[in-house]
């Protein structure tokens, strides 16, 4: 019995320190001008290798790109 409401007793400090924890507010991180940069690239690598891809497979004509 006393173990019950020890269990129970430790659920409910378990559960409002979690409650606690949760509410930290975060700093949004601002994209700079090289993030935007690296983003752009890492897209245009994607669409590079798609376009290989589909160019480089037996199956495809030449009209037929990832464009």
């Amino acid at each position: 019995m006393v173990m019950m409401g020890l269990e129970r007793l430790l659920m409910t400090l378990k559960s409002k320190l979690r409650s606690l924890k949760m509410k930290k507010p975060y700093d949004k991180i601002e994209k700079s001008e090289s993030m935007r940069i690296e983003i752009r690239s890492r897209k245009a690598r994607k669409l590079i290798e798609k376009t290989l891809k589909k160019a480089d497979s037996s199956k495809t004509k030449t009209t037929d790109l990832a464009f």
